[in-house]
């Protein structure tokens, strides 16, 4: 494609998109899971109020169709995860509420998110699931973790990590992402966001398929379920991605010498 952009990169760790609060550091003691009846109050109304801008974006903005959507309705009344590539640096946040609503998403992000003005104070209120910047803080972050499963809500991952803008391929991840739904006996889905010709102009057509449901097998030991569960849902998503025919911005590996 003429006069597309590229980027070039060295690894898939690398930060596309960087934010100034790159390196902050969660306070001590930090929250993740409230009880307290006047914050899930606000909580719930700001999610409500954010409903509508998230449905104009995902519509009006990105233009997004879905595929085999319907597929989530099969756990409809349990938590579940939902993993997903990190493609979109506002879509990713908003538009997996709108995939899996009446449920509310916990999406599973850095503590630079916190740092964003204006939007990063109420961003836990929104469902953001930070995780932990200590060995010691694993244990709060898995609490809330099954708190929020037990209340039937839909944890998000994105487990590529770093957002790529409109990135066509899935970039590999690691099988540690897939240790929470073996630990919780949990089910999950994969969406995967690709990207067509446009019928006009230069911003592609989004689409994002959905599979699954896909569970961790209780027969083998931990880890075993979990590279297993890392294998099945990564090599569905990569089948997806082919369905990906344009590139808006173009990634090219460089030499690293």
């Amino acid at each position: 494609m003429k006069n597309r952009k590229t980027v070039y990169y060295k690894t898939y760790d690398e930060d596309i998109v960087r934010s100034r609060s790159q390196d902050l550091q969660l306070p001590p003691g930090y929250q993740r899971y409230h009880k307290n009846p006047v914050y899930c109050a606000v909580s719930s109304l700001i999610y409500a109020v954010f409903a509508p801008f998230a449905l104009l974006y995902v519509k009006l903005v990105l233009h997004v169709k879905t595929v085999n959507r319907h597929v989530l309705r099969e756990c409809r009344n349990t938590g579940y995860f939902l993993y997903g590539n990190h493609t979109q640096p506002i879509g990713d946040a908003f538009a997996p509420g709108l995939y899996v609503a009446p449920k509310r998403i916990r999406t599973i992000a850095a503590p630079s998110n916190l740092g964003i003005p204006m939007l990063g104070k109420i961003l836990p209120m929104l469902g953001a699931l930070i995780i932990p910047d200590s060995p010691g803080d694993m244990k709060d972050f898995l609490t809330a973790m099954g708190k929020y499963l037990e209340q039937r809500d839909c944890i998000v991952i994105y487990p590529e990590a770093h957002v790529w803008p409109w990135c066509t391929f899935i970039r590999p991840f690691p099988e540690t992402a897939f240790r929470f739904p073996v630990r919780f006996h949990a089910p999950c889905f994969c969406m995967t966001t690709t990207y067509q010709k446009p019928k006009r102009g230069k911003k592609p057509r989004i689409t994002v398929y959905f599979d699954g449901p896909f569970y961790a097998d209780a027969s083998l030991k931990p880890k075993e379920a979990q590279r297993r569960l890392h294998d099945e849902l990564a090599a569905c998503m990569a089948l997806r991605s082919k369905n990906s025919n344009y590139e808006y911005i173009h990634y090219e590996k460089r030499d690293p010498t």
